[in-house]
This record gives structure tokens, C-alpha cells and sequence, in this order.
């Protein structure tokens, strides 16, 4: 059922018949057309913007073992390639090794072993992300880096209730895992104790 007014064509013509004869001028508007456009104006500047569907959340997207997951690209410090991992005996088995990067000596660690899950195991083709939180930094393993792109904060669903929860910011729609590199850093298991000290 069309319930849309009919047009009333007497009065469209009218109106381009007067936009034709206009004159031309010295491009000035007259003092209610520029009324009309400054009010305009004003009403779509001060136009509250919806702030959920604002709200955007920049990300590193990479794969692992299957699965994808991301952190935020504030949280990254570097991405690079996997090369000369040097293993280090006594370590939990989520503990890869250590690695120089950018002469600084970095630890690394495999998500999926650190979560209780199959290890993909590793290949030349493997990158690490060194994420970093307050002075802690760490690498990460992934199989590939998807890059940046945005995400909108809506789109991101509380985590599934699954042990890997406790380190996620949320899961979209589409199964993409974003992880909390503070609540990752700060897991007491990655901590060292001086026992010395003690």
C-alpha cells in the first residue's frame, strides 16, 4: 500500500521556474537565504553523533594455528619475522625460547600452548608480535599477520566462556579473537620470581 502523498507537479515547476529566472548577481544570498543556511549549518554541527557506532578500535590481525585472533595495534610494539630462536632449558613448554630483537633479548611465547591447546608447531614462514604492557614486553607467535584495519567497538561480543576468556577483550560475529595484552602480561605464569631476593 503506497501511503506517500501524490506530487503535486504545479508546484515543483514553480519552483525551477523561479530557480531559472534568479537573477545571477554578484553571488550574494539574500539575508533569508543565508538565515536558512547558517541555521543549517548549526543544526548538523550540533548533531550528537550516535557514540556506538563511533567508537573504533584499531587492530592487528593475525592467524594461529587455525584460528585468528588480534590485539590492539596499541598494544603492538613490532611485528617481524621469526629467526633465530635460541631454546631455553627449565621453561614452561608455552615458552619457545628467547630472541634479539632490535638488540634487545625478548622472550616468546606460543598462545596456543600458553591457552592448553595443540601447538601448530613452527615454520620459516612464522612472525612474532611484540606486544608490550606499562615496561613488560613479550613476543608472541603467529602463523601470519592479516595488517591494521579498524573495528567497531559494537561489533565486539563478550568472550565465550572458555579458559582463554580471562585474556580477551571479546570475540566478533565472525569468530576474530581480540586479546588484552595487559591482561596477558600480568598472568602470574609469565612472571619471574627472584627467588634470591627472597
Amino acid at each position: 500500500m503506497n501511503t506517500r502523498e501524490p506530487t503535486d507537479w504545479a508546484a515543483l515547476r514553480q519552483r525551477i521556474d523561479a530557480l531559472r529566472i534568479a537573477p545571477a548577481g554578484d553571488g550574494r544570498l539574500s539575508a533569508e537565504e543565508e538565515r536558512r543556511l547558517l541555521h543549517g549549518r548549526a543544526q548538523a554541527l550540533a548533531r550528537v553523533p550516535d557514540a556506538a557506532a563511533e567508537e573504533m578500535l584499531e587492530i592487528v590481525e593475525f592467524d594461529l594455528a587455525g584460528e585468528r585472533y588480534a590485539f590492539p595495534l596499541a598494544e603492538v610494539r613490532a611485528v617481524s619475522p621469526l629467526h633465530a630462536l635460541t631454546p631455553v632449558p627449565g621453561t614452561p613448554d608455552f615458552v619457545l625460547g628467547i630472541i634479539n630483537l632490535r638488540g634487545e633479548i625478548r622472550t616468546v611465547i606460543d598462545l596456543q600452548r600458553f591457552f592448553g591447546r595443540p601447538a601448530a608447531g613452527l615454520t620459516q614462514l612464522n612472525r612474532l608480535l611484540l606486544i608490550g604492557h606499562a615496561d613488560f614486553e613479550l613476543a608472541v607467535l603467529a602463523d601470519a599477520i592479516r595488517g591494521v584495519r579498524p573495528l567497531t567497538l559494537a561489533d565486539l561480543r563478550p568472550a565465550p566462556a572458555e579458559p582463554r576468556a580471562r585474556y580477551l577483550r571479546g570475540a566478533t560475529a565472525a569468530g576474530l579473537l581480540v586479546l588484552d595484552a595487559a591482561r596477558l602480561l600480568t598472568d602470574p605464569r609469565l612472571l619471574v620470581e627472584d627467588r634470591e631476593a627472597l
